[in-house]
């Protein structure tokens, strides 16, 4: 059993059908938003447990659990296959954001937070070295977690090889590449972030087909993983509009 912590993201949840045990509320907390959670908890069936908030902050994962806490099912991922099926029956191109090894669960959450802002089908994480869909994460995201598919997969390379073999674009991001708003980046495309400490994988970045950098003229030459990723998906969601 799982998680989810804060009132936006337990919302995305009862409005996604999300299978919901029962939600834990602070007997403090009854106004504002916590008025729709009851109202569409009761519409659907759930049980409503009314705590203190001691209870409520021994609990929590994300220590911002805005008086409310859901008991869920496990988080399911998605499948390789899943993912480029849904996109098929779309009849869109294929927009996905791979990232490799990314460990802050506050980064993954904000780059699932754009990917669902821009559209992207997907965001696919490798099984090892890797964050997962945690608390924190769902609520880093603001709910958004509820809709963008999250795909684990064994290996990042083999994964970048199927992708071409659907007739997709890979595009690395890191400093040695191209200057991003200068590339042509519709079409099927997939967007490889790197970790926070170490950027992109060797492999990884030598099976990528072209790579894209963003310019700087500041004094810190790197920016935060979820930061960057979100420069790069808004110039892909401003390309793929024109």
């Amino acid at each position: 059993m799982a998680i989810i912590e804060g009132r936006n993201p337990i919302i995305e949840a009862l409005k996604n059908d999300r299978e919901i045990d029962k939600i834990m509320i602070s007997n403090s907390s009854k106004e504002g938003s916590i008025k729709k959670i009851i109202a569409m908890a009761k519409e659907k069936g759930i049980a409503i447990q009314n705590v203190d908030k001691k209870k409520l902050d021994e609990i929590s994962e994300s220590h911002s659990h805005q008086g409310v806490i859901a008991q869920v099912s496990d988080y399911k991922y998605f499948e390789l296959d899943e993912i480029l099926e849904i996109v098929k029956n779309k009849g869109e191109d294929a927009f996905f954001i791979i990232l490799d090894e990314i460990t802050d669960p506050h980064n993954l959450g904000s780059i699932i937070r754009t990917a669902d802002a821009v559209g992207a089908h997907a965001v696919i994480i490798p099984k090892r070295r890797s964050v997962n869909i945690t608390p924190v994460v769902a609520k880093a995201s603001a709910g958004a977690v509820e809709y963008v598919p999250v795909c684990k997969v064994t290996n990042i390379v083999n994964t970048i090889k199927r992708l071409k073999e659907e007739g997709l674009w890979i595009a690395a991001a890191d400093m040695d590449g191209d200057v991003f708003y200068e590339k042509d980046l519709k079409g099927p495309l997939a967007l490889v972030i790197g970790s926070e400490g170490f950027g992109i994988s060797r492999l990884v970045k030598k099976n990528c087909d072209f790579v894209v950098k963003m310019p700087m003229i500041g004094n810190v030459t790197s920016l935060n993983a979820s930061v960057a990723s979100g420069i790069l998906l808004y110039e892909i969601f401003k390309q793929r509009q024109n």
